[in-house]
């Protein structure tokens, strides 16, 4: 029998970096719609029989849905500033943490696109939070300059027949939520199927409820930018992609490298140019992206970037699996926020590696709390800083102490051990640590093997020592930290 780790080294070639391709006639636009803090499976079309996504459902079933689709980090800047740079977040210095900058010096793919003849754009959230200055950014920007107005004052202000790549953010479903607007907009808070890591509870339903709410209305300002382009004559050149940017803002999910954190809603949509209702089960990373909108534009793709270009698949009308898959994905985060006990600026550094039947994570201080000290962290935020203050964080601080809610507490906020293992087939929400297993171990050293590999080859900074401090680089938040002069 093959060992696991030959496998998936026979497999890292899925979707290479393909060599430029000749110029065509008629480059596609490219309209790329990007929630906040919207994670898998919170859409229809992947079973979620609660939340209403009709827009995206459209888009997959005329389209090509991911159904294993993975950020490189679940934190905003970092992840963000992997998706325009097609790059692992940790080969980005400083813009590997959150509140961070982007070195100018990193391709990324709209001012590459620009240079190339596109218009580019965008509105509301890019790339951030952090300071663009300090990376050598002035009034420029990495996803293109700022239109107040959105995507129809874009349109009307760039030359006509120009292709253009606009990047269409969202504040949604970011937190704070107004609390009960989910039910007050019909979603039946009963109805919310609780992760496995949560207890049964009134409370943290109607805070799902209340963030489904806030999906629904990305879903619909998505549909209303498909709309617009139909109207003008744009919708069948126009390459429509949407996702989010990690999982939802809650306990375990956001900041972790559980499915729930990283594990991201993906579809793409270009016309009647592509088979239509393709699920596609091979491993992509949003790092795919730049690559594969660069190659659909017939612009070089650069060296740099890492990810592995979608485009034959975009371009084949032939059945998705005559290509080989990718059989597994790496992701791993760094500094969310200062979460640590005060006055350090340490994150949290982890990293982990996906196949379809394990999940292997590799926790380089376990020492430290993975969502921030119980009390007297840096962070203003004081008490678990690394998860967003809500509803559900609330209800399991405050009811810690209850045998009902204790493990789930535990779950969320509890430190972890330098290595955790878990069988997906058995444990699909990641609840029950396989690491110490006797009959696991040889499952476990291969992934660890393999992750380790993945991370030199790569460059990490934390397998590959004197490079890069992630630890020690400012935290360029607007607001003051405890202990910090």
């Amino acid at each position: 029998m093959l060992s696991l780790r030959y496998i998936l080294l026979a497999s890292i070639f899925f979707l290479t970096n393909c060599t430029p391709q000749p110029e065509i006639a008629s480059p596609p636009n490219i309209l790329f719609c990007i929630a906040d803090d919207w994670g898998w499976p919170h859409a229809g079309v992947y079973g979620d029989t609660v939340v209403q996504t009709p827009t995206f459902d459209r888009l997959a079933r005329s389209g090509v849905l991911f159904e294993h689709a993975y950020v490189s980090s679940p934190s905003c800047s970092p992840s963000r500033g992997a998706i325009l740079t097609g790059q692992d977040f940790w080969r980005l210095g400083e813009g590997a943490n959150l509140w961070s900058t982007l070195d100018r010096d990193q391709p990324v793919y709209p001012l590459l696109l620009e240079e190339a003849g596109y218009a580019v754009g965008s509105w509301r959230k890019s790339w951030g939070p952090g300071d663009l200055k300090a990376g050598g950014y002035d009034s420029l920007r990495p996803a293109g300059p700022k239109y107040p107005q959105g995507l129809r004052q874009f349109l009307a202000e760039k030359e006509k027949d120009q292709p253009f790549c606009f990047w269409f953010g969202a504040s949604d479903p970011h937190r704070a939520y107004e609390k009960g607007s989910g039910a007050a907009a019909g979603i039946d808070p009963a109805k919310v199927q609780l992760p496995g890591f949560y207890p049964e509870s009134e409370e943290i339903r109607s805070d799902i409820a209340d963030y489904y709410y806030e999906v629904q209305r990305f879903d619909r300002e998505v549909g209303e930018a498909i709309q617009l382009l139909d109207s003008l004559g744009e919708l069948q050149n126009t390459l429509i992609v949407v996702t989010g940017d990690h999982g939802m803002p809650f306990p375990r999910c956001k900041g972790n490298l559980y499915d729930m954190g990283v594990r991201v809603p993906l579809v793409m949509h270009w016309g009647t140019k592509v088979k239509p209702w393709q699920r596609i089960p091979a491993f992509v990373s949003l790092t795919d992206l730049a690559p594969t909108f660069l190659e659909m534009a017939g612009v070089e793709v650069p060296e740099q970037m890492t990810g592995k270009s979608l485009a034959k698949l975009l371009r084949s009308q032939e059945d998705e699996q005559s290509l080989v898959p990718r059989n597994h994905i790496v992701f791993g985060r760094e500094r969310h926020t200062p979460a640590q006990a005060s006055p350090s600026i340490a994150g949290y550094p982890s990293r982990g590696i996906r196949t379809q039947d394990y999940l292997y994570i590799r926790n380089f201080f376990p020492d430290r709390w993975p969502a921030g000290v119980p009390d007297g962290a840096t962070h203003p935020m004081n008490s678990f800083a690394d998860c967003d203050n809500g509803p559900t964080k609330t209800y399991l601080v405050e009811n810690a102490d209850l045998p009902t809610v204790q493990p789930f507490y535990a779950l969320s906020f509890a430190k972890r051990p330098a290595e955790e293992l878990y069988d997906l087939a058995q444990d699909p929400y990641q609840l029950h640590n396989l690491a110490q297993q006797p009959n696991l171990q040889t499952v476990k050293e291969q992934l660890a093997l393999y992750l380790n590999d993945a991370l030199v080859g790569s460059g990490d900074p934390r397998v590959v020592p004197g490079q890069v401090d992630f630890d020690t680089l400012p935290y360029r938040a607007s607001y003051e930290l405890n202990g910090i002069k």
